[in-house]
């Protein structure tokens, strides 16, 4: 095995809970505005809170808690989008001890019994009034739940009533008692394949990713002496969402909340708040791409704009090249082009995140090397970065002034890294979560010696660099016995406007196949663009040629990328996308892949079937016949 790790950690100790350094920064600077939120829900005003009145509502909130028979170790989910109310209850359960359970709002009725009888709550809160219903249809089940709480029927203000009488001084009693080891947090796997199961994740834990990244990274959130600002519009359920509220809080940034993640609601977002650092995943990010080049397209500029794309992912490697000492960096003509694209085209792209975001980070899944090239070179660097659900989030960071994209950077000061023999990455760390709760036999499978056990698949280069490679149990074994890993495949083809999600198989096949879904919005308009003439029969043949080739030139692209065994030879479009309400995605939007193929058998059959060819050769290449990319629509 290979080892690697940085230097010490240089975060400050921590002696309490998360709850405390809200109270710290209240005490120090009591007028400094950490929280925004609209003035109403499509307002472009943000009302922004102050240090001291967060405070003051955490206490009484705690209050109505504390009145209510919440305290130290007792767990309480919260089932709610990203909203204000989310940190401000995050942090009231934190300063009288309690653990959260964040549940997805999207989640299944089965999925939220699991999680509550699992976790053991004693009670939950939830948005709205489907939410109620979820969690009564499940209650019999739960013995252990005595609160049901609804947000929008204001449970939070009647708790707030209940607890008048408590003494603020009982809160700061509560919050002492609280420890670094205490658990903060039971965060759920995404349950791509069978149960979640609950990662009990610490103060200790959790505080250590966000002081460290704010300590090595800070001064890199906003221009000097600008304070940060963060739109935060991930799922607070998710640990990624939890890092950015811990990071904004224990940072004093401004942390604005946006619920809906819709395409109009979160551009006005970002255009209102205007945050000066971005977080997010590699499908928005694509999404974000996409839509610039859409509008290009729309307005009778898409060439103009796949011109200055191409410069900026030319301008940013060469950048990135000069410093790491590869290279001279950027030529007089790439200078001069990218400087007349920085007036006609990336500045009004960088309007609409907003026009302060100068970098930004990409976690939950790898993003591609060109993505990262295209924000970097239109002035917003994208680091793609690292992170499980056990390991409280974060567990590389791009060494500032040496970022290499592709990679995810190298680990964490105080983090340290391997990679076993088998690709598989291992993980050792003060951030590496506490256990599964109620499985100490799936605790111990995942943790030797303190080293956990990712399941991710990567590499460490020379420089101690991590470039992750895929999931170990993602990996497709053809009949031949190659191994491919589809991330890089599948993070290719999404590239194409017209894909919108991409699965490869091929377990037991003779060559990898695919399965893609289409974007509805790019569908329309490249339909609206063929403008084929003809009766109705012959225009839908001849567009389902031009889409079939399309698509195929899509496949190739991503085909340029490997070796000809681990290409795409057979792939089928499918007539509706992956989503939670079918079953095919997890409430975090990952693919359910083994429940996809099961759904899938019979079309993934046929693709195969349809281009089977007989051998001319006594021993053939095993992916003979296979030359073709399969043109099959439903």
């Amino acid at each position: 095995m290979r080892d690697l790790a940085l230097a010490p950690p240089s975060a400050p100790h921590l002696t309490g809970g998360l709850a405390d350094s809200l109270f710290g920064t209240a005490a120090e600077s009591p007028a400094l505005p950490v929280l925004a939120r609209r003035a109403g829900p499509a307002s472009a005003t943000w009302e922004q809170v102050t240090a001291a009145e967060f405070r003051d509502e955490v206490v009484d909130l705690a209050k109505g808690l504390i009145a209510s028979g919440v305290s130290t170790g007792l767990r309480v989910a919260v089932m709610a989008r990203t909203r204000y109310e989310w940190t401000v209850l995050c942090h009231a359960l934190w300063a009288v001890g309690a653990e959260v359970v964040p549940i997805y709002p999207t989640s299944s009725r089965d999925q939220v019994e699991w999680i509550l009888r699992d976790s053991g709550c004693v009670a939950v809160l939830v948005e709205d009034e489907e939410g109620v219903m979820t969690v009564g249809s499940v209650c019999t089940a739960l013995p252990l739940l005595r609160h049901v709480w609804q947000l929008d029927a204001g449970a939070l203000d009647r708790l707030v009533e209940r607890g008048a009488y408590i003494p603020t001084a009982t809160v700061d009693s509560m919050r002492r008692l609280v420890l670094p080891d205490s658990t903060a947090v039971i965060a759920y796997t995404s349950g791509t394949s069978g149960h979640a199961m609950g990662c009990a994740l610490s103060h200790r834990g959790l505080a250590f990713i966000c002081d460290t990244l704010i300590a090595g990274w800070g001064h890199t959130v906003a221009e000097p002496g600008e304070q940060g600002a963060v739109l935060a519009f991930l799922p607070f359920s998710h640990v990624y969402g939890l890092m950015i509220q811990g990071l904004c809080v224990r940072g004093g940034l401004l942390m604005g909340h946006e619920p809906d993640i819709g395409g109009e609601a979160l551009s006005s977002a970002l255009r209102t708040f205007r945050p000066t650092y971005l977080y997010a995943v590699p499908s928005l990010l694509e999404k974000i791409y996409k839509n610039f080049l859409r509008t290009a397209q729309q307005s009778g500029r898409g060439a103009l704009f796949e011109r200055a794309a191409g410069t900026a992912r030319d301008f940013a490697a060469a950048q990135e090249r000069q410093r790491l000492g590869l290279g001279p960096g950027p030529g007089f003509d790439l200078r001069l082009q990218h400087a007349l694209y920085e007036r006609t085209v990336y500045r009004k792209l960088r309007a609409a995140l907003g026009g302060r975001v100068r970098r930004a980070t990409s976690g939950g899944s790898p993003l591609s090397r060109d993505l990262c090239l295209f924000y970097e070179g239109i002035g917003i660097y994208v680091h793609d970065g690292y992170g499980l659900t056990e390991t409280s989030g974060g567990v590389t960071m791009q060494p500032f002034g040496r970022e290499k994209s592709g990679t995810v950077g190298r680990a964490l000061p105080g983090t340290e890294i391997k990679v076993a023999d088998d690709g598989e990455i291992l993980v050792r760390g003060p951030s590496v979560f506490q256990g599964y709760v109620g499985d100490a036999a799936a605790t111990r499978a995942a943790l030797d010696g303190g080293w956990l056990a990712t399941g991710d698949l990567g590499r460490l280069d020379s420089e101690g660099y991590l470039t992750i490679t895929g999931r170990k149990k993602d990996v497709v074994i053809t009949s031949s016995g190659k191994s491919v890993a589809p991330a890089a495949l599948e993070q290719r083809l999404r590239m194409h406007p017209l894909v919108h999600q991409a699965v490869v198989v091929g377990d037991n096949r003779p060559c990898v196949g695919a399965l893609i879904t289409l974007d509805p919005d790019f569908l329309a308009d490249w339909r609206a663009a063929l403008s084929l003439s003809g009766d109705a029969v012959t225009r839908a043949a001849r567009e389902e040629n031009a889409l079939r080739e399309e698509i195929g030139r899509a496949v190739a692209a991503a085909n340029s990328s490997v070796s000809p065994s681990e290409s795409i030879r057979v792939f089928r479009v499918l007539p509706e996308p992956f989503d939670v309400a079918n079953g095919l995605l997890t409430p975090s939007m990952k693919l359910r892949r083994d429940e996809i193929v099961r759904r899938y058998a019979l079309e993934i059959d046929a693709m195969y079937q349809s281009r089977t060819r007989p051998r001319r050769t006594a021993e053939p290449d095993p992916s003979s016949g296979w030359d073709d990319a399969d043109n099959v629509f439903r």
